[in-house]
């Protein structure tokens, strides 16, 4: 009886696949998750930074700005209770580290005030994802390599426990992920506008989420 190699053999059934294109994945990376309320506060102090800054580029040492949360869009705030928790904190942390870089910041709005505007939206995907670190296919590739001369049920087993241990080393993601966009106007025009991604908690999604539920972004697998 002819043994063909295990490697060998799985080529073969791959090269009678209907050649598509192939899905390719981006380059590995990083994203920061968010799960304190310390988290919060370095987003915040961030952004006060950053807003700081710009004031100066813009020779606006002297203007005040006015923190506003919004929902939906720039010019629409929130209604009373329609904030979340983070929406809450978010802005009383920015306002903070505002007066610590000595950024005047108005209690009230007035019509001199620059705005600052920020408002958060909550995604959802419902596959399920993992990650792969960096060098995990090219370990078990090489384990590949070395045992390609050895027996079938030999290569069968080096594979089913480099898989395992790529299964192992894949960290699960959670199924959401929020987007906090901040912006500053000055004469109907962006003067400043950041936008932050972060990983969060599946349990803590309601801390980001408004109280209208259609603030939720649905990201619907389509994978059969």
């Amino acid at each position: 009886m002819i043994r063909i190699p295990l490697y060998l053999f799985l080529l073969f059934l791959l090269s009678g696949c209907t050649r598509i294109p192939q899905p390719a994945s981006y380059a590995y990376s990083e994203q920061q998750k968010m799960q304190a309320a310390h988290h919060w506060d370095i987003l915040a102090s961030d952004v006060a930074n950053q807003i700081n800054n710009q004031l100066i580029r813009s020779d606006y040492l002297d203007k005040a700005v006015f923190v506003k949360a919004t929902c939906g869009s720039d010019a629409v705030p929130c209604d009373q209770g329609e904030t979340s928790q983070f929406n809450e904190g978010f802005r009383d942390l920015l306002i903070t580290r505002l007066v610590h870089f000595g950024v005047p910041t108005s209690i009230e709005k007035k019509l001199s005030d620059i705005e600052v505007n920020y408002k958060v939206q909550v995604i959802y995907h419902s596959a399920s994802r993992s990650t792969l670190p960096p060098g995990a296919l090219t370990a078990i590739t090489a384990v590949i390599s070395v045992l390609r001369q050895a027996p079938g049920e030999i290569q069968a087993i080096a594979i089913a426990a480099g898989l395992d241990l790529v299964n192992s080393a894949a960290p699960r993601i959670g199924h959401y992920e929020v987007i906090i966009t901040t912006s500053m106007i000055a004469d109907e025009k962006y003067l400043f506008r950041t936008s932050d991604i972060y990983y969060i908690n599946d349990p803590d999604f309601w801390h980001y989420q408004n109280t209208q539920q259609g603030k939720i972004i649905q990201m619907v697998s389509t994978d059969r």
